[in-house]
């Protein structure tokens, strides 16, 4: 099975298991320091599963806890696609905060800015908090959202001093509880890579000979290797395993990829 399949629901096992509750209780204890105890976990926001503890029980219900223990928003199948704290860990690899009826961070972010949340927040009994997203290799995204009832008008301060750690303690969780030794790590050619950014710009095989001055056949070679390579099996999904390793990046400017 390939390195990239990540599973969510899984009771942390093997070499890496011992790590998960100690860093779990890592992250429980900087929400206490930092005066915002409830804590919401995503292990894989793509994923509607609980993230589980070696004994199989959610980490939500064993280690953590939220502001209304009656908002169980690890079995709300649907939570992930309605908070604004999961959207905003999609378009952010940095830590963030919310205040003030908005989020921000340590420097201007449009984006990010821009994302209703005031209305979400005041449902879920939010007034203040620290979001962290862990991107991850194979294109997982995990978040922890540490929150509190009353606002904060200290948090940018706060962040300022501890969203380093905060972010540290959240990725060194994140990546063990994805640990998978799987198999070695994928290698790419130079031209296998050139021939799937140019199939990611929508190109066929006929076109990517062309520009790259070689036959269709070859080009078609080149990207069945890949396709090998990657455990893939056609060709969409090996230009998303691809991209999730980060062999074909998103180009800023329109034109030619990158080779």
């Amino acid at each position: 099975m390939s390195a990239l399949i990540h599973k969510t629901a899984f009771a942390a096992a093997g070499p890496q298991a011992e790590w998960i509750l100690p860093l779990a209780g890592r992250v429980r204890d900087l929400g206490r320091e930092i005066g915002l105890p409830n804590i919401a976990v995503a292990a894989d926001i793509s994923s509607p599963e609980p993230m589980l503890g070696p004994d199989g029980r959610p980490l939500a219900e064993t280690v953590f806890e939220w502001i209304d223990p009656k908002l169980e928003y690890w079995k709300d199948r649907g939570f992930a696609l309605r908070a604004p704290f999961v959207l905003a860990s999609r378009y952010t690899a940095e830590p963030f905060f919310y205040t003030g009826g908005r989020f921000a961070t340590w420097r201007p972010a449009p984006r990010l800015e821009s994302i209703p949340v005031r209305s979400a927040a005041e449902s879920f009994g939010v007034g203040a908090a620290v979001i962290a997203p862990a991107h991850l290799p194979g294109g997982v995204i995990g978040s922890v959202v540490w929150a509190g009832t009353a606002s904060r008008p200290d948090l940018p301060q706060v962040f300022a001093e501890r969203a380093a750690e905060l972010h540290y303690a959240v990725l060194r969780l994140m990546a063990a509880y994805h640990e998978d030794a799987g198999g070695p790590p994928v290698r790419l050619t130079r031209r296998e890579i050139q021939c799937l950014k140019w199939a990611a710009a929508g190109k066929t095989d006929q076109e990517i000979g062309q520009i790259i001055h070689v036959a269709h056949a070859t080009v078609r070679f080149h990207l069945q290797n890949a396709a090998v390579k990657l455990g893939a099996s056609g060709r969409a999904q090996t230009l998303h395993r691809a991209s999730a390793l980060g062999y074909i990046g998103m180009p800023r400017q329109a034109g030619a990829p990158g080779a």
